[in-house]
């Protein structure tokens, strides 16, 4: 299996087309077509799904899996052949961070201003999503760096603690019933129609402090964005439990932000792979970021 045909495979997929693929690879439609072919010959899979009518390109099963991990495997080989590029020339090249929304992320984001101030050959590419893709991708070697939030397992990681914290909280409309509290009690919230982020459903913590099995709860939604999240909450689909600083409610915001209590809060650490051979670009900011936080 060649990785070109696995470039192929995507440029299809992307397209849903063979004739669009082939138009912007700048190769014929029976080159593709042949290749494709002889790919599922050696899987002995279908993965492609061939329309009749509009001509649009489908996936199977098996094509969906072949997907993702051909992105992964195409992502993986660029991110190396680029390390290998810049490893004659000094600080330079991509750092990939993975990171769940967080206001630590500041930090981070200041280390890396400091470095394309000095080397403005490097550059970052900072990842959101759900904590357990993000880790996954770690896994794969496809990021440098996650940003690891709340009690995850990080023993087969090295880490570096960061001094600061996270809140969970509630985000509503400022004429919701409860936006005159100071402060959000789990008995406020068993009644109330919820907005949850997908991780803190099953967040050890939260349902500590909620007193109540999610079963009893009144979720209307779940949200991986906390963006998202507010513009649900400012349409009246309830109250979203996320963590402060995310959403800026000052000024003429119609949303405000309530800290819940007793207070729910998530430490956070930078996890890499344990003996990870590094670039230089990641090792510096590594280097840099441990020196500003000895400063905290």
């Amino acid at each position: 299996m060649e990785l070109r045909v696995l470039e192929y495979f995507l440029a299809v997929t992307q397209e849903q087309s063979i004739s669009a693929a082939a138009e912007h690879l700048n190769l014929t439609q029976p080159t593709i077509s042949r290749q494709l072919k002889d790919l599922e010959e050696e899987l002995g899979k279908q993965l492609l799904v061939r329309g009749k009518r509009n001509h649009k390109i489908g996936l199977t099963e098996e094509g969906r899996l072949f997907r993702k991990r051909a992105q992964e495997i195409v992502e993986l080989v660029q991110k190396t052949e680029n390390e290998i590029r810049q490893s004659g020339h000094g600080i330079a090249g991509d750092v990939f961070i993975g990171a769940g929304e967080t206001d630590a992320l500041r930090v981070i984001a200041r280390v890396a201003h400091r470095i394309q101030t000095e080397y403005p050959d490097v550059h970052f590419h900072i990842v959101s999503g759900d904590g357990q893709d993000l880790m996954d991708r770690l896994d794969k070697g496809l990021f440098d760096f996650g940003l690891l939030l709340g009690t995850g397992d990080s023993s087969k990681y090295d880490h570096l603690s960061l001094p600061m914290q996270d809140h969970w909280g509630v985000l509503m409309r400022r004429d919701a019933p409860l936006a005159q509290k100071d402060h959000i009690t789990p008995e406020d919230l068993w009644d109330k129609p919820l907005i949850l982020s997908r991780q803190m459903i099953h967040l050890p913590s939260f349902l500590q402090w909620i007193q109540k099995p999610t079963a009893e709860l009144q979720i209307s939604a779940t949200y991986n964005l906390a963006y998202n999240a507010s513009l649900m909450a400012d349409e009246k689909m309830g109250y979203v439990l996320l963590l402060d600083k995310l959403i800026n409610t000052s000024g003429n915001s119609n949303l405000c932000f309530r800290p819940l209590y007793p207070d729910i809060t998530l430490d956070m650490k930078l996890v890499w792979k344990r003996y990870a051979a590094m670039s230089k670009a990641a090792e510096y900011f590594l280097t840099q970021l441990r020196a500003d936080i000895a400063l905290f």
